[in-house]
């Protein structure tokens, strides 16, 4: 008799600790899915256009990068999340035999758009900014948001801190790039709407500018805008 009790005690307590250790394991795994992917960090890679008059003249593939470090603040227990990040976004325009003469002096100069001067190869327009992005963001699997449907719509700030045009060209089989460093007409701020839509670690993107890329009476009106893939996790 105290022998079957002693058996039946050791039965009952080898089994509550093998399923104590179960629950353990099962709740670490748990614990790691439910540690949903943030999306700290965003690798944005586009296609740069620009709404502009008839008269300014782009070719090739304008192409731009962003990249941002973000921090998602969940909703209560909702799907969805508000962001706010920083980062830099970069942008290049080709234009098609034009160039951009920015010398113009006294109280009308503003940056003109004319035929080139020179036999340019290539003649590239850069910019280059520090921004903020802001999101309203949903997760469709709030549990595991590196699989499942997303989007997000929201709003991109940046401050100009760099902007050159380029162009390429040859003398006698001599390659010459003349380089032209100014910001001097450009707007020192951008605002740009953004959305994006996709499945897990990848979504496309659109951005389009609120305000114009040069300064009033400054230059032409010319909105910029973009398309491309986004790359986020962590």
């Amino acid at each position: 008799m105290k022998r079957g009790i002693a058996l039946l005690l050791t039965i009952f307590f080898t089994t509550t600790i093998l399923h104590a250790q179960e629950v353990e394991k099962t709740s670490a795994k748990e614990s790691i899915l439910s540690k949903p992917s943030r999306d700290f960090v965003m690798l944005q890679f586009t296609y740069e256009g620009w709404n502009k008059p008839d008269s300014i003249r782009t070719t090739g593939f304008g192409r731009g990068f962003n990249g941002y470090i973000c921090y998602d603040f969940p909703i209560a227990k909702s799907n969805f999340s508000f962001a706010a990040g920083i980062g830099i976004g970069t942008s290049n325009i080709y234009l098609d035999k034009q160039e951009i003469a920015l010398n113009d002096t006294g109280s009308s100069a503003q940056a003109r758009f004319i035929p080139q001067t020179m036999d340019y190869k290539k003649y590239k327009v850069t910019a280059a900014y520090l921004e903020a992005p802001f999101e309203l963001r949903f997760f469709g699997n709030k549990e595991n948001r590196n699989r499942g449907f997303k989007a997000a719509i929201g709003l991109r700030i940046g401050t100009l801190v760099g902007a050159h045009t380029k162009g390429r060209r040859s003398v006698d089989g001599t390659k010459i790039i003349d380089k032209e460093d100014s910001r001097r007409f450009l707007e020192n701020w951008r605002f740009a709407g953004t959305v994006r839509i996709g499945w897990g670690n990848v979504t496309l993107l659109g951005t389009y500018n609120l305000n114009n890329m040069y300064k009033a009476n400054a230059g032409p009106p010319i909105t910029p805008y973009s398309l491309g893939i986004c790359i986020s996790g962590l």
